[in-house]
């Protein structure tokens, strides 16, 4: 590709973006900031990471809003020619368009390019560089390795609750919550984001954009990444994961219900649907690793949106709905603001189950239970029951039960339980 259609792109790509940061409404994310500029201090890359449409293009413009930079998106059908030899050319366009003098290069979706690895791993040396991919192994292999401890990843996850309340410009401090117009405005918009998700664009084009994602992750960062061959068995496995969203998954059934020989394949699948964030998989606790490893995950789908828009559903699943947003916000709160974070979900040989155990370092510090309503007694029981179980074995009094709007304490078996509505948790806890 010549110099002058790269500066023609890059030019268009720059127009485009100052366009949308002057007239759109940005958000300014919930996250540490700080943190990432200062990984950018002295020569360096900051990666991030995060499903498509997340907003990974919008954060790196922002925290770069006060300097100058430049700016390429690889993903772009007017790049798609470009090989490893073209990655100087870019570098030139940038100084022929801007001077000498820019100390900042955002690569927006530069996995696309192969043999960026190197460039990049160069261009370090001198620059101050933020990278952007939709694929957790944006950052492995070879760059991985040259890079040892002159980096930093972050994974950004599409808007919390918080976010899109901001979004709404629905206040939500602690005088605000004196107001019943505005505790009622905050419900509204709870059903609201379990049924949209957190995608920026769903609240300004709709559900349909959802979809479009969906098929953009399946069809670009999947199939043609992965060269999957059979790619009609791997578009069923991939909707009925979703469609089977706070549920234990195991391989080896996976690998006879879709007629995959090998349950490696089955693993390989659910690999690349997970590298690409479409959905996690949450392990059960054990103090044996052993056990960790070979039982049951659970699977949650990386946001509601994606559910409604893509799994197949026949019943109201309200209640797993709420599971999988607490699953993504305390993934979320990992990934954010405390790494030493470990997610698990506890269930006995007797059925008992929690669906969040979190840990942290060598302490279980909270239990959390999510359940649609206490109202009847014996969902009440078991919920209680299973929460004791997991209490005592675990050695952890911090007990939680999440509902759709029930708020209390309560004691059980000399155990305090705190019972505390989805949007107040997804609030302030």
């Amino acid at each position: 590709m010549n110099i002058d259609d790269l500066k023609r792109v890059i030019v268009e790509q720059r127009e485009e973006i100052d366009e949308i940061l002057s007239k759109e409404k940005i958000i300014e994310r919930e996250l540490p900031a700080g943190e990432l500029l200062k990984s950018l201090t002295h020569p360096n890359i900051l990666v991030i990471s995060g499903i498509r449409r997340s907003g990974k293009s919008i954060l790196s413009l922002c925290l770069l809003k006060r300097e100058s930079y430049g700016y390429i998106n690889f993903d772009d059908e007017r790049l798609a020619s470009i090989e490893t030899e073209d990655l100087n050319r870019v570098l030139q366009a940038f100084y022929e368009l801007y001077g000498d003098r820019l100390d900042y290069l955002i690569f927006d979706e530069i996995q696309n390019i192969p043999g960026w690895q190197l460039f990049a791993n160069r261009l370090r040396r001198t620059k101050r560089i933020i990278l952007t991919g939709s694929n957790a192994n944006l950052l492995s292999g070879e760059l991985a390795t040259h890079l040892t401890g002159r980096y930093l990843d972050f994974i950004l996850y599409p808007f919390s609750f918080r976010e899109v309340l901001k979004l709404k410009g629905i206040t939500f401090d602690a005088d605000s919550l004196l107001s019943t117009r505005n505790i009622a405005a905050i419900k509204n918009l709870m059903n609201e984001y379990l049924t949209l998700g957190g995608f920026p664009e769903a609240y300004k084009f709709g559900k349909a954009i959802i979809s479009k994602v969906y098929s953009d992750i399946i069809a670009r960062d999947i199939l043609f990444r992965y060269r999957i061959r059979d790619k009609m068995t791997f578009r069923e496995l991939s909707k009925y994961l979703v469609s089977n969203f706070a549920r234990e998954v195991v391989f080896a059934r996976l690998s006879k219900t879709f007629a995959i020989k090998d349950v490696h394949t089955v693993r390989n699948y659910v690999g690349y649907l997970g590298n690409s964030y479409l959905i996690f998989l949450v392990e059960k606790f054990s103090f044996k690793l052993k056990q960790q490893i070979l039982a049951p995950k659970k699977i949650y789908c990386l946001d509601t949106g994606l559910i409604n828009s893509v799994a197949f559903q026949f019943s109201d699943n309200k209640g797993r709905l709420m599971e999988n947003a607490v699953a993504v916000e305390l993934q979320r709160r990992k990934a954010y603001f405390n790494r030493d974070l470990e997610i698990y979900y506890w269930k006995d040989y007797s059925g008992r189950e929690v669906d969040f155990v979190l840990k942290e370092k060598q302490r279980v510090k909270n239990l959390l239970q999510v359940s649609y309503d206490l109202n009847d007694i014996s969902v009440k029981e078991r919920e209680f029951r299973s929460l004791i179980a997991a209490s005592e074995e675990l050695g952890c009094d911090q007990l939680t039960v999440i509902t759709w709007e029930e708020e209390r304490e309560e004691k059980y078996k000399g155990k305090k339980i705190q019972i505390v509505p989805l949007w107040k948790w997804l609030l302030f806890n």
